[in-house]
């Protein structure tokens, strides 16, 4: 089983940054999809951004140019920077991981619990 462990949520005024990280776990040897989704109240959860092993970014158009997503392969961890922070970011951030090769066998789709971001003044 995977087990997706975010950190870096919290309270941030508008304009401001935070840098969310998701640590995988589980006997992995490699990763082939990490990424980020969000859910805001009342509304379904939608892809944030998401990096292939190796591969180039992709992000949701409301997020272009303000947040980045980048991965330590060796430390099968995904970070999202997000910068000049709207109260429409506001939301609970998904790590999500797919196609995660592991020594019992591969595992998709696997999710993590979330974590709070809440861009207020």
């Amino acid at each position: 089983q995977v087990q997706l462990v975010e950190s870096g949520g919290g309270l941030v005024q508008p304009g401001g940054s935070l840098r969310l990280s998701c640590a995988a776990s589980g006997s992995i040897i490699s990763i082939n999809i990490m990424g980020w989704y969000r859910q805001a109240p009342g509304k379904q959860r939608e892809l944030v951004a998401v990096r292939t092993s190796g591969g180039s970014p992709n992000y949701a158009d409301s997020v272009k140019g303000r947040f980045t997503i980048s991965r330590d392969n060796a430390k099968n961890t995904v970070y999202l920077q997000m910068n000049s922070l709207k109260p429409e970011d506001t939301a609970v951030y998904y790590c999500h991981a797919d196609r995660v090769i592991t020594f019992s066998g591969i595992r998709m789709d696997s999710w993590g619990k979330g974590t709070l971001v809440t861009v207020s003044s």
